[in-house]
């Protein structure tokens, strides 16, 4: 699975999703692109998964015939030592989530 992780969390999350190509949003090249472009331009660079933070994600884009599936990730924080415990719930959504379909994952 080729999974793109949001700007807003750290970069070393990559490491928990061993077995699958995972990029940040500056290491794809998209750095500064907002919700809806940034995910079209995901879609298009063949990327599954979106990992985000963003809790208006669900408000602002309409998911609907999207190419690319989210995990929304709700944590205390974007730290990385409160991400680590939702990544093990991260790893079973992914087996099952389908594109255009957003997940929540945590608190």
């Amino acid at each position: 699975m080729k999974i793109l992780l949001d700007e807003c969390i750290p970069r070393k999350l990559k490491n928990s999703f061993p077995g699958h190509e995972c990029q940040t949003v500056p290491e794809a090249g998209l750095a500064g692109r907002k919700n809806g472009l940034l995910l079209s331009l995901a879609e298009g660079a063949g990327f599954d998964l979106f990992i985000t933070i963003d809790t208006g994600l669900q408000y602002q884009q309409n998911l609907a015939g999207r190419g690319i599936a989210i995990l929304l990730v709700r944590a205390r924080s974007n730290r990385l030592e409160d991400l680590l415990p939702c990544v093990e719930a991260c790893r079973s959504l992914m087996n099952s989530i389908q594109p255009g379909e957003l997940k929540r994952v945590g608190e």
